[in-house]
């Protein structure tokens, strides 16, 4: 078997020697070989959490068995401010709360938007199927109740400044997956605030950035993507290799973590679901699965808002792949202090 070197609390795997037969490969960010080795090629910087633009940062361990960590930001603000958990995209398989891109984007959203951001390190695919990122999402909230009820006083420098009436769930992509699953979670085990023993948290909402869904039938901004994105970080190609590597065995892509809609209206209907901001990128091949999405929300009675960014495709905020992408960064840091103050 090849030598890997990884370092568990950045998802960093390095492989230095391999012989073996790769079946999964997404060019330049994941590549699977036959005998279970996994490489993750740094494609993007890994920094370190640095006080910067009037924001405080730290690391802080959730999970000590799961790996599972996160990255604070608190921005030097003397009121209460909403507690806004965030989870990183990256089709479930790769990604890092200390990717550079998260942590230039999240430390300005807490400064624009004024609120404390939780941005959780959750376990990847394919080494941990889902459901293990919804439980580490579950898991980071529960961590953040019981600091709240009785946490030691190492952690008032952030939970001070939390209004815990006022969370929300967050993410892109696959992170925006995680945020519906884990606030349907909730919603399955009691009320869409409340949820199963989350007090004194109390869930507002949800912002769902170009949340990653799929199916087994094709929608038309699916079927008319060119091969190669020019100004979007998503190909159909690459999609369904995420899906592939991140659904549990013998799933296919109706599968409702997948596709939230397989159900049909009326396990819409029975959810209990937070209200919710849908961001759409006008140039994402999941443009009309993420409308449609909307569409049935707002059909089975649910409080949604969609957003449409024009001339910028997929994780455009992170990765600032348009000319367009400064621009609607700051449109869409606006919607989401709208939404987390209304």
């Amino acid at each position: 078997m090849a030598a890997i070197s990884f370092d568990p609390r950045f998802n960093v795997q390095v492989n230095q020697k391999s012989h073996s037969v790769v079946v999964e490969e997404i060019e330049g960010l994941i590549r699977v070989y036959r005998n279970g080795n996994v490489e993750r090629p740094p494609i993007i910087p890994i920094v370190p959490c640095t006080a910067s633009g009037g924001v405080t940062a730290k690391d802080i361990v959730l999970d000590k068995f799961t790996g599972s960590w996160t990255r604070i930001y608190v921005p030097n603000y003397s009121d209460k401010m909403p507690l806004l958990v965030y989870f990183h995209g990256g089709g479930f398989c790769v990604g890092s709360a200390a990717w550079s891109c998260y942590n230039d984007f999240l430390s300005g959203l807490a400064s624009k938007a004024g609120c404390v951001i939780f941005s959780v390190n959750y376990r990847l695919a394919p080494e941990n199927r889902l459901p293990a990122a919804y439980d580490d999402g579950i898991g980071a909230l529960m961590w953040v109740k019981q600091q709240a009820l009785n946490g030691p006083s190492e952690h008032k420098w952030w939970l001070s400044h939390c209004d815990l009436s006022s969370l929300f769930l967050a993410g892109d992509s696959a992170g925006a997956n995680i945020a519906y699953n884990v606030a349907a979670r909730l919603g399955s085990h009691g009320s869409a605030s409340a949820g199963p023993g989350i007090k004194p948290l109390v869930l507002k909402g949800s912002i769902l950035i170009q949340p990653f869904f799929g199916g087994e039938s094709r929608t038309a901004t699916e079927m008319h993507a060119p091969a190669q994105q020019v100004n979007s970080a998503l190909t159909l190609s690459a999609s369904d290799a995420y899906w592939r590597l991140s659904l549990p065995f013998g799933s296919n892509r109706d599968n409702p973590w997948c596709n939230p809609l397989a159900g049909g209206a009326t396990k819409l209907r029975e959810l209990k679901l937070p209200p919710m901001m849908v961001c759409v990128s006008d140039m994402d091949i999941l443009k009309d699965r993420n409308l449609g999405f909307c569409n049935a929300l707002a059909t089975a009675g649910k409080r949604v808002e969609a957003k449409i960014y024009k001339g910028v495709g997929h994780a455009f905020q992170v990765l600032h792949n348009s000319p367009f992408s400064q621009i609607r960064t700051q449109e869409m840091i606006s919607h989401i202090k709208t939404f987390i103050n209304q």
